[in-house]
């Protein structure tokens, strides 16, 4: 009853008491929360992307993504081309070349070539202008079936013979497994010896691309049982028109003949010109034309006229304004081995040209002009006894303790001969 009585008192019911304290912005079981009070805060700007980071080098930026890229090894190309064409490709292919003309870059498209299959092709082609299902990820380097592995860091002999347990399997997703074996010539006698027999009967799943600038020391068993490639070094006049459209395309201005110093200091090598080229860019502002002086000055070479100036007094036998011009270029900056190799080439083109005509010599006419009057003046046997000399001086000026001091000896030298007659005359 006492219970009964406390229900029935005249107190206020449950639901009609004040609601308790609670977090306004804390959820309950019947509904979300009330919106908060929007709260005045500084605004935080995020900084801005380092562009920086997102550069790419141009050596990168335009790597060749089809064979038709490739410049100055239309020779392969065409070989390439014509294998493909008739179903006789080879199953290991070694690429061999100066550094930066492209070797890892063909073994590449090789890779592509060999897995490349669209929804009408469905075979290898060397015709890349269409991306086919497995490029991009042999671009990106991600693909399954296709290893690219650095030889200088996998000499052992264990290290190959595990490489090789797994080339019975078949492929995954491509058509072939590709093993690209870069700077081959790194691996040791033993896993050379571990990898002759499965290069003579590899499972024809699998193919081979080697890649090396040391061919003379691949072993010639390794050697027969490859399809061997040598890719040139590009000539100069191809590297300039090169890299001009590739300075077009960047929005940048360079004089021509400072892309001809780049083009000859590159030595046939794409990468390392475009390497110079990138630096070059740079070297003057947003806008600016970057001339011949500037890329001079960037690669520490000596003004081409003032070296075939010194070339003149040297043939004339004149020491004294000799040995003033060198001081000259020494005083720019000028380094002497570089300086002794630019009367190298004028002795060359003297003798070139004496036996061509100036038009053989890829320089400016003016320049021509002045080494073919050199080697009109100048006995063939003369220039030939010129060029063992420049040839041993350009050695002790490079292992001199002294630079200067060597090639000023050695341009008096080369003076004090100018004057002596030669064996045919004695």
């Amino acid at each position: 009853m006492a219970d009964h009585d406390d229900l029935s008192t005249d107190s206020a019911p449950p639901w009609d008491e004040a609601p308790a304290e609670r977090d306004e912005n804390t959820a309950d079981i019947f509904g979300d929360a009330p919106a908060p009070v929007p709260v005045s805060r500084p605004v935080v700007q995020d900084p801005p992307p380092e562009t920086g980071d997102a550069y790419t080098v141009l050596a990168r930026k335009y790597r060749p993504r089809t064979f038709e890229d490739l410049i100055g090894q239309e020779a392969m190309v065409r070989t390439l081309a014509n294998a493909f064409a008739t179903g006789r490709i080879a199953h290991a292919f070694m690429l061999t070349g100066v550094r930066g003309v492209g070797k890892t870059t063909t073994a590449r498209l090789l890779a592509r070539a060999l897995n490349y299959e669209t929804d009408t092709v469905k075979g290898p082609s060397v015709d890349l202008t269409t991306e086919g299902y497995h490029c991009r990820a042999i671009i990106e380097g991600r693909h399954m079936d296709v290893l690219e592995l650095d030889a200088a860091s996998r000499t052992k002999v264990d290290e190959m013979r595990e490489l090789l347990d797994g080339v019975r399997y078949a492929p995954v997703e491509a058509r072939y497994k590709v093993y690209i074996i870069d700077e081959v010539h790194m691996l040791s006698t033993a896993a050379f010896n571990a990898l002759l027999k499965t290069l003579e009967e590899p499972p024809p799943h699998a193919k081979f691309i080697f890649a090396t600038t040391e061919i003379r020391k691949v072993p010639v068993t390794i050697l027969s049982r490859t399809q061997r490639f040598d890719l040139r070094r590009v000539e100069p006049d191809v590297l300039v028109k090169h890299f001009d459209r590739i300075s077009a395309k960047e929005g940048a201005r360079i004089e021509m003949d400072a892309l001809a110093l780049i083009a000859r200091a590159a030595e046939g090598s794409v990468r390392d010109g475009l390497s110079l080229l990138d630096q070059a860019i740079v070297q003057t502002d947003r806008g600016a034309t970057v001339t011949a002086a500037v890329v001079r000055d960037m690669l520490g070479l000596a003004d081409r006229g003032q070296t075939i100036a010194l070339f003149e007094n040297v043939m004339a036998g004149k020491t004294k304004d000799a040995l003033e011009g060198f001081r000259a270029l020494w005083g720019f900056g000028a380094d002497p081995a570089v300086v002794m190799l630019d009367v190298l080439d004028h002795c060359h083109g003297a003798a070139v040209s004496k036996a061509l005509g100036p038009d053989a010599l890829s320089m400016p006419k003016e320049q021509a002009a002045r080494l073919a009057a050199i080697g009109a003046h100048t006995s063939a046997g003369t220039l030939s006894r010129l060029w063992q000399m420049l040839l041993k001086a350009h050695e002790e000026v490079r292992r001199a303790p002294d630079a200067m001091a060597a090639a000023e000896m050695a341009l008096i030298r080369l003076c004090y001969a100018a004057d002596l007659p030669g064996p045919e005359e004695a």
